[in-house]
């Protein structure tokens, strides 16, 4: 899993570094796009949380049967849900970019980024939930493989298609996101082939295969919490962007800097969300075979192993907080508060590994409700409200939104660790 994070990371590094020959304005357009597909991509992260949480407890429990409905009904319920937001996607895509906030000279580029990530949401959403099928059932290798491959074509793709290569024109910052499209169609292509390959996963495929509105709305319970989550990260974060826009003369540095931070801050989140992932088909599977006491055990160790990890990298990452900048852009205004951003993050990254690990034990356990509750309490009681204080009011620009930040996440850590430590995640049923 880590391996697969870290290829993820080096396309979002590509993504970023490939923009920023096409100037410091479509590298903040990267950015914000970014967010508001992740806020797309909401429903397809929750149906994967509730599936791998039912099936990871099936798989503990060794009912196979169940595991494999559950799945397809997955599969079938995204596909509703993809081919609806896409359509709506694609048609408002405009509107969208309109009332994000966004600034008017990102308006264009901002707006086609997110034409095409539409036409590309079904392939996008049924390779997230393929994958949460396999993680489920501890098939890593198989994440692997589709998702090398996924990043590799991702990255040439940038290239290929920004610049121009053999017989593929250059199309400028249209071919960032056209090859990212392209990609997971082929990924969702290769995760089917290789579920009818499985002996377990091909009767996903069995013929006379209805829709089981039953299972269907347990992957919701669970998931709902998720949905709410991501919508208070998502819509945190594009706040966070229209909290930068309002700098004035000052904006698109501090927009720029805050995509370059994220993309290069990512490293550090590697191994924290592999071990996030980890925890969730761990304390899942051990659940449902009936042994809490060991999922609990198990969920401490993998903290305290990526508490240990993490503090490593961010010393590293804060040593060389400027080198880091320089890769990513030439602007020196932009690479001084890039590093800016990174030194100050650098400080709390082990509250946000107890933060991501503990999330995802509790989310393994099917307590999204808990996470959702936490996260929420972190960005929009203390974020936001810190950020528009020091950076707007108080008038210290980016650095008080970078404290706003910093200040969230050691709260978030902080009460992701009693959540799990009272241990109401041990008697949830579904």
């Amino acid at each position: 899993m880590f391996i697969v994070m870290l290829m993820n990371f080096g396309v979002g590094f590509i993504d970023i570094y490939v923009a920023g020959f096409l100037g410091p304005d479509i590298q903040a357009a990267v950015g914000y796009v970014s967010q508001i597909y992740f806020f797309i991509v909401i429903a397809a992260n929750a149906i994967s949380i509730g599936t791998l949480v039912l099936i990871s407890r099936a798989i503990g429990a060794k009912d196979y049967s169940s595991a494999v409905n559950t799945a397809r009904q997955s599969l079938l319920f995204g596909t509703f849900i993809a081919i609806v937001l896409g359509a709506l996607g694609y048609i408002s895509a405009d509107f969208v970019i309109s009332i994000s906030g966004i600034p008017p000279h990102l308006h264009d580029a901002a707006a086609s980024f997110l034409t095409i990530f539409a036409i590309a949401l079904a392939p996008n959403y049924l390779l997230i939930i393929a994958t949460a099928i396999f993680r489920a059932g501890a098939e890593m290798k198989k994440v692997l493989i589709i998702m090398g491959i996924v990043s590799v074509l991702t990255a040439a793709g940038d290239f290929a298609l920004v610049f121009g290569f053999g017989p593929l024109p250059a199309l400028g910052y249209i071919g960032i996101a056209l090859a990212t499209a392209l990609a997971f169609t082929v990924g969702l292509i290769l995760s089917l082939i290789l579920m009818y390959s499985s002996t377990l996963w091909r009767h996903i495929f069995s013929t006379g295969s209805r829709v089981s509105l039953e299972t269907i709305r347990r992957i919701v319970i669970i998931g709902w919490p998720a949905v709410l989550l991501q919508l208070t990260w998502n819509s945190a974060n594009i706040l966070l962007y229209n909290i930068l826009s309002a700098l004035g003369d000052k904006s698109v540095t501090a927009l720029a800097s805050l995509t370059n931070g994220l993309r290069i801050e990512a490293v550090i989140y590697l191994p924290a969300f592999a071990l996030n992932m980890a925890a969730s088909v761990l304390i899942g599977q051990n659940l449902g075979a009936g042994n809490p006491a060991r999922a609990e055990k198990l969920a401490w160790k993998i903290m305290f192993a990526g508490i240990g990890v993490i503090s490593a990298a961010s010393a590293v990452i804060f040593i060389f907080a400027g080198t880091l900048a320089g890769l990513v852009t030439d602007n020196p205004d932009v690479a001084f508060e890039t590093a800016r951003y990174l030194r100050l993050n650098m400080l709390v990254e082990p509250f946000m590994a107890m933060s991501v690990i503990l999330g995802g034990a509790l989310q393994g356990a099917g307590d999204t409700k808990g996470v959702m509750m936490n996260v929420f309490a972190g960005m929009w009681l203390v974020r936001l409200p810190l950020a528009y204080l020091l950076a707007i009011t108080a008038g210290l620009g980016a650095l008080g939104a970078w404290i706003g930040m910093i200040t969230s996440m050691t709260i978030q850590g902080i009460l992701m660790g009693i959540r799990f430590k009272k241990g109401g995640w041990k008697h949830i049923r579904f």
